[in-house]
């Protein structure tokens, strides 16, 4: 695999991100962005792609100890700690819209047995009259 910077810019996973958007990344593109940097032996896409592949991937790679990841050589404690806090930040966002989904929904409920208290006193008030 060649080095990154022996790609075109077009093709470099960072210059991809600034100017095209995260979106059009792959999981091993995003994941070397966080490694940043290679090895002598390996670009940041190969040390990525051999992360995701050791792990079966994203879900498998969340989770996992410092240790889990500098035992891939070329990961060290400063890579193996970007992509640590990178899954703490995604798992506090997904905690953060998983309360705000819950108490949306705890929000809908109440209104609609509201409303549904309403409606049934409606019906009774037209009932008797």
């Amino acid at each position: 695999m060649p080095r990154i910077k022996e790609l075109p810019a077009e093709s470099r996973p960072r210059e991809r991100l600034i100017y095209d958007g995260s979106e059009t990344l792959s999981d091993v593109e995003l994941l070397a962005v966080l490694i940043g940097t290679g090895t002598a032996k390996k670009s940041a896409l190969g040390l990525a792609r051999e992360v995701y592949d050791r792990f079966g991937g994203l879900r498998g790679i969340a989770g996992r100890n410092l240790s889990e990841l500098m035992a891939i050589e070329g990961i060290g404690e400063a890579k193996a700690a970007v992509v640590a806090a990178c899954y703490e930040i995604a798992t506090r966002i997904v905690e953060l819209v998983a309360a705000d989904w819950e108490l949306e929904l705890r929000e809908m409920q109440r209104a609609g047995l509201e409303a549904s208290a309403e409606a049934s006193a409606e019906a009774r008030s037209r009932r008797d009259g």
